[in-house]
């Protein structure tokens, strides 16, 4: 990281702790608060009326950070940091209106599984299209540690980029279930990102991973257990987006397998226990999905949960870092 990074980092930071000053009160001025899932575990009641939205806080401070601080770039002709940015608020914006929707009727269901499909897969191909006419994509495969790059035809490659970017998503917004595990974890990927960017292609686009490090730096402030603001779905499908798009702007989607090693084992989890609860009528694999919630009822707290899946994250992007070494 350089002073760049740094300067994006503190600037997220400062912004966001700033904006959740203002930003808090307001949302519960609104009664904007978390509709608790009935069958979550029992203990998870009491933060119910939690204000939900939080999200709102390092979207908007990060997205200043980019602006103020990537203007000369993009005066340059350079906005690559701007068009990932764009990338996730459309999907933080989905998450908005799935917030709001349960906010509104008072239940813990906003969008439809089918609507938010829809929506988050026409953005990410949008997205990919857009980066392909921007000569920010290509249709080449870069595989870690084997250090090679295959060409895969451009219509599979746009297929295969839009479900994996979808379940990305979605990966994400699995994961935030307790107070500061999606804060924690995504802080690792994006301070990841961040390094990576600078050392492979130099200082621009990392200016959005850096300055949304800090953003989440600030958010876990008020997020971190017992939570005082949850970032509902318009954070984590931001984060989402932003993890998705971070990795195909930089041409390197497979690194996912690593540094969102915590995001697949949730998802993998929450599909095990429904193929289990169906193929065995009602039994259950684990004592509760996905799998933070299992660990819960094993005894672990949200912190140790933070701690330990954040280390995890630490450890996979460790991974990804020594499998690019090639290209560096």
């Amino acid at each position: 990281m350089d002073i760049s990074n740094w300067l994006a980092l503190a600037v997220g930071f400062l912004l966001t702790l700033l904006i959740g000053r203002f930003l808090i009160p307001e949302l519960r001025k609104l009664k904007a608060g978390q509709e608790i899932r009935a069958d979550g575990p029992r203990w998870h009641a009491g933060k119910a009326g939690t204000p939900t939205m939080g999200g709102i806080m390092f979207i908007i401070g990060t997205g200043a950070t980019v602006v103020v601080l990537g203007w000369r770039q993009m005066l340059a002709g350079e906005f690559a940091h701007l068009y990932v940015y764009l990338f996730a608020l459309v999907f933080g914006l989905i998450g908005f209106v799935d917030d709001y929707r349960k906010v509104r009727q008072h239940q813990n269901e906003g969008l439809t599984a089918k609507q938010k499909f829809v929506l988050q897969l026409a953005a990410a191909v949008v997205f990919l299209c857009l980066m392909r006419y921007e000569k920010l994509l290509t249709n080449e495969l870069y595989i870690p540690f084997a250090n090679v790059t295959l060409t895969v035809n451009w219509i599979v490659y746009l297929i295969f980029a839009a479900f994996v970017i979808v379940g990305c998503v979605n990966a994400v917004n699995l994961t935030d279930g307790i107070d500061g595990l999606a804060t924690g974890v995504t802080f690792v990927v994006m301070v990841f990102f961040t390094v990576m960017t600078t050392a492979v292609y130099g200082a621009g686009l990392s200016l959005f991973p850096s300055a949304l490090a800090g953003g989440l730096a600030a958010f876990f402030v008020y997020n971190h257990h017992p939570a005082r603001v949850f970032m509902g779905d318009t954070g984590s499908l931001f984060l989402g987006g932003a993890v998705a798009a971070m990795a195909f702007a930089l041409d390197m989607p497979l690194v996912l397998i690593l540094v969102g090693i915590i995001y697949i084992a949730e998802t993998v989890s929450d599909i095990i226990q429904v193929g289990y609860f169906k193929a065995t009528h009602g039994k259950r694999f684990f004592k509760m999905a996905p799998l933070h919630h299992h660990l819960e009822l094993c005894g672990w707290s949200e912190a140790k949960l933070v701690t330990v899946f954040s280390l995890i994250t630490l450890a996979g992007c460790a991974l990804a870092w020594l499998g690019i070494q090639g290209i560096i």
